[in-house]
């Protein structure tokens, strides 16, 4: 299994905000842009492993911005570190003003996803090598997320998430 860069798993969804999808204050349903999420996410990490892809947990989602009617919407998804068989996914949620065309980031978000086969057992996922500066800090800070999220979930003791110990040392 060749390892893989981040860009090989990007994608780029663009859609424009219509009047069904909005609510009263006619602004983007936050349930509507998690489905968004979900499909470009899901894109990024089929094409990074090359499998049946499910999500196993949306992460982190921040709505600092709200996407108005009218707005242009371009969610930008990247695998930010792969595991044994499941992936991180980080989006960048960009709105274009459709006046000024002028462009600002609204929202982020980050899922995981884990690669079956089709029996929907686990499978290996390639390699991630990060090659920016931003794909190397999201990947160093995938592995901190994925031991707070299993000493949560009382997957693993707090005394063996060495990454998140190694902060507070």
């Amino acid at each position: 299994m060749q390892a893989k860069t981040p860009e090989q798993s990007k994608t780029i969804m663009t859609d424009l905000v219509l009047p069904s999808e909005t609510n009263p204050i006619n602004n983007l349903f936050g349930g509507e842009l998690l489905a968004r999420m979900d499909r470009a996410a899901s894109i990024a990490a089929r094409r990074h492993s090359r499998r049946i892809v499910v999500t196993a947990s949306v992460n982190h989602v921040a709505f600092n911005r709200s996407v108005p009617l009218g707005s242009v919407v371009t969610i930008e998804a990247k695998v930010s570190r792969a595991f044994k068989s499941s992936m991180e996914v980080f989006m960048d949620v960009w709105i274009e003003d459709r006046e000024s065309g002028s462009r600002a980031k609204a929202n982020e978000a980050i899922y995981t996803f884990v690669a079956v086969d089709e029996s929907g057992r686990p499978v290996e996922v390639p390699e991630l090598i990060p090659e920016t500066d931003l794909e190397k800090a999201r990947y160093e800070a995938a592995l901190r997320r994925k031991q707070l999220s299993l000493v949560l979930a009382g997957k693993m003791k707090p005394n063996e998430a060495t990454e998140l110990k190694a902060l507070f040392e």
